[in-house]
């Protein structure tokens, strides 16, 4: 696999460049999507809110030959549907760096249909961008930011941000893995062998079990390039799209992550009872 697009900077449209400058001109003002918790708790671990930050990609998808009793991953889906976020999110990390950001917290990506085409999707990463204002790393000779030089991302929480960095860890960068796979059909002489019977259909469970380990492969495998020591949040999707039948992507996404410091102070969970 290639290197991720989104450890590539992107040039970014005049409108956002002016909109951007807007933001840092006079007293300084942030726009942010973090709720009032989120963003008290930032603060609290050493950062500042520099603005919301966006990256969008529209994206055309080619055409797909698959064969009807293959069970085979369907690459060009598959590198579109990588390729459309990775761009999305290579943006948005763009207009943090333009707002000379340290990294982008509580990042979200979803995606957008067409009804007009349904071989066009769009995909909008959105954050909130970030500067420490630790007085060790405004030289940038001790970074928050990626081995190359651009800001983190990270999908957690302004609260799970803070509990993060408090116990000597910090984010390294948001990592995906997708895979689009083609589970194959049964023949009719299986479909018949089934009737009336409590039976695995093992080639549906071998093909699910596969795409899903490439998907996350594809993930961790972006955590190493970071130089992670591991990844946390990972959460594993499912989704059909406007693919036909038998056609499915699986999608892993999770946060990079690297230990700064052994934790100093380390809590120890306190069991709670609810009253309900």
């Amino acid at each position: 696999m290639s290197e991720p697009v989104s450890q590539q900077p992107q040039q970014l449209p005049e409108s956002a460049r002016a909109r951007l400058a807007r933001t840092q001109q006079g007293k300084p003002f942030f726009t942010s999507d973090l709720s009032v918790n989120e963003f008290v708790l930032t603060t609290q671990t050493g950062f500042e809110p520099l603005g919301l930050v966006m990256g969008t990609c529209i994206y055309h998808v080619g055409i797909q030959q698959s064969r009807w009793s293959v069970s085979q991953e369907l690459q060009v889906l598959s590198q579109a549907m990588y390729q459309c976020r990775e761009l999305a999110m290579a943006r948005m990390e763009s207009e943090a760096d333009a707002l000379g950001a340290d990294g982008v917290i509580g990042v979200r990506i979803r995606s957008l249909n067409y009804q007009f085409a349904s071989d066009v999707l769009e995909f909008v990463a959105v954050g909130t961008a970030v500067r420490s204002t630790n007085q060790q790393h405004t030289n940038r000779q001790q970074s928050y930011r990626t081995p190359k030089g651009r800001p983190f991302t990270s999908h957690l929480s302004g609260q799970d941000f803070w509990t993060l960095h408090r116990h000597g860890w910090l984010p390294r960068g948001l990592v995906l893995g997708t895979c689009v796979y083609h589970i194959a059909h049964m023949t009719f002489r299986q479909m018949l062998s089934n009737i009336g019977q409590n039976v695995e259909l093992t080639n549906f469970s071998q093909a699910a079990y596969d795409a899903r380990e490439i998907a996350m492969d594809r993930m961790q495998y972006e955590g190493q390039l970071l130089q992670a020591d591991g990844i946390v949040g990972v959460t594993v999707e499912e989704s059909a799209w406007q693919w036909g039948q038998h056609a499915i992507e699986f999608f892993a996404m999770g946060t990079a992550v690297a230990r700064l410091h052994p934790d100093a102070q380390p809590e120890h969970p306190t069991m709670v009872m609810p009253l309900t």
